[in-house]
């Protein structure tokens, strides 16, 4: 028995403005399109659910295609900075929620961003002090390549002003040479360490509050990186397998797998796309390097507003060279975080060195800072760039006077990349950048700011149509999965992956299209999310 759906506008996204009238489903499968008459007449006796759209529009499902999903959930369930436009709001907030901490435990705190305030100037330990000095307190700066520690939480990781920089990372001090509270990168690791134990059900609490969001959001599925974070890659997975199998969450995550917890993911018999429907494991993630807000992206330049630095090498060649292969004799692909041009150039300089030779293809996450020859370089290699088109609105105007305008030419340029032929995914980063699509998309289609009054415009010659942007969360995400049979198109033997909006994505203004409102979520012919309801449902087959 079987599911017509019918009566709206049906955007397949195999070919740009390709429609049906209607698709049969059955179970979790699409089993033909067609029009309403034919798909009546030859499984009339097999139809036992009508789905009239009611004027709506029908996609395939979204996925995003690089997130944290447990660190979305977390931005959820506890102290969310990211909307603070002061810094007297973030102190505000900090206090606000101190108030309710028990005893010895921490307050840790997401997404300040000192590039909304008046006055740029990050937060520094002594600022903490004043504010919370009974509990360790530790922020995250929106990038996540940065925190804020106070004095408790130094003490506690045991950083003075006789600890040296651990490789990759960067302790920063004042005048005197004690540090300020400021740990970026790899030096995040030393307060990371003794952080009080993750427990199960506080992951199940974040994954369960990041994926509710996520059907609301329209989207699918997503292509995750958490499994080093929160005490370990058993205790990360079984809460996955908990959450979206035995909760019956569903949502498809595929899981990319730091490098430090690969070894692990190989003695639990796992390798490239093993597991199921639900949870299948991805590549080997990598950082080459950090991130342009806190001048961590390593460039091959100096910054243009601080000469003094052009960034941070995660590992140095050889170690990233070693690593790529560590993946090659897993028979992974990899998957680097590379954002600036000279991170990007290390990242192409290693998996050419090593070339991928089992399934899947690598890719290259971020690549905002790059250079037309390392674009050239990488139309020869079998890999897509994992792009995050929200960062253009987070990051402009600012990021021209960080790199240097002389430098701007290939930075967030996807109609550039798109044209040359370089194939591209889709995602928003989140936590980093809200986890709503339609703000990539938006940022992705017009090239502005939505909270800029002014609308300005950057570099509108690499703004994308609308098709091209919304590909990027549906086929590109696909691809990047090695998915692009089964996934991110509506098509005959695809999954029953939809998203259902309210308007015409594709007929509306552009300026409109970060405010689309999501019908419904379905996953696996499952109607996991409708408006009307504000619920999940069970599957409809």
């Amino acid at each position: 028995m079987g599911t017509l759906w019918y009566g709206g506008t049906i955007y397949t996204m195999q070919e740009e403005d390709h429609q049906v009238e209607a698709v049969f489903t059955q179970a979790d499968k699409i089993i033909e399109l067609g029009s309403i008459q034919s798909l009546e007449e030859k499984y009339g006796q097999e139809i036992d659910n009508r789905m009239d759209l009611q004027g709506r529009t029908m996609l395939p499902g979204f996925t995003d295609s690089h997130m944290h999903l447990i660190g979305h959930g977390e931005r959820l369930i506890r102290l969310d900075l990211s909307n603070c436009t002061s810094k007297e709001s973030v102190f505000e907030a900090i206090q606000q929620y101190a108030e309710n901490l028990e005893e010895d435990e921490w307050l840790i705190g997401e997404g300040w961003n000192e590039n909304l305030w008046a006055e740029s100037n990050p937060i520094i330990s002594a600022e903490l002090d004043a504010l919370v000095p009974d509990h360790p307190v530790i922020l995250k700066r929106v990038c996540r390549h940065a925190l804020v520690a106070n004095s408790l939480a130094l003490k506690a990781a045991s950083i003075d002003e006789n600890t040296e920089n651990p490789a990759g990372g960067v302790i920063e001090r004042d005048e005197f040479g004690k540090p300020n509270g400021l740990l970026k990168d790899q030096a995040q690791e030393l307060v990371f360490d003794v952080l009080p134990e993750v427990s199960e059900a506080y992951l199940k609490k974040s994954l369960r509050a990041a994926i509710k969001d996520a059907y609301k959001l329209g989207l699918t599925g997503t292509h995750t990186e958490d499994l080093n974070y929160y005490g370990g890659y058993e205790k990360t997975f079984q809460a996955f397998k908990q959450v979206i199998e035995k909760e019956e969450q569903l949502f498809r995550a595929h899981l990319l797998v730091h490098h430090e917890v690969v070894d692990e993911m190989k003695k639990a018999g796992q390798h490239f796309l093993s597991g199921n429907e639900w949870i299948e494991f991805g590549a080997m993630k990598i950082f080459s390097d950090g991130a342009l807000g806190g001048r961590t992206a390593l460039l091959s330049h100096p910054y243009a507003d601080d000469p003094s630095t052009s960034g941070i090498a995660i590992f140095s060649q050889q170690q990233l060279d070693d690593l790529v292969k560590k993946a090659r004799d897993y028979k992974l692909p990899v998957a680097i975080h590379a954002i600036g041009d000279l991170a990007f150039e290390m990242a192409l300089n290693a998996i050419g060195k090593y070339p991928l030779t089992g399934g899947g293809r690598d890719r290259l996450i971020h690549a905002q800072i790059l250079r037309k020859e390392l674009i050239d370089r990488s139309k020869n290699l079998p890999l897509i760039l994992d792009i995050q088109p929200r960062f253009l609105a987070s990051d402009f105007p600012w990021v021209i006077d960080r790199v240097g305008e002389a430098h701007m030419n290939y930075c967030y340029a996807w109609k550039t990349l798109l044209n040359e032929g370089l194939p591209c995914a889709g995602g928003s980063d989140a936590p980093i950048e809200p986890l709503n699509p339609f703000l990539g998309i938006h940022a992705a289609v017009t090239r502005t700011n939505i909270n800029d009054p002014e609308r300005t415009v950057y570099n509108q010659h690499e703004a994308l149509t609308t098709f091209e942007a919304v590909c990027l969360f549906t086929k590109g995400s696909a691809y990047a999965a090695s998915h692009e049979n089964d996934r991110g198109m509506i098509k005959e033997g695809f999954l029953a992956d939809f998203t259902i909006l309210e308007e015409d994505i594709f007929k509306i203004d552009p300026d409109k299209i970060a405010d689309i409102v999501v019908a419904q979520t379905i996953i696996g012919g499952s109607i996991m999310y409708d408006s009307q309801t504000k619920e999940s449902h069970s599957p409809i087959w």
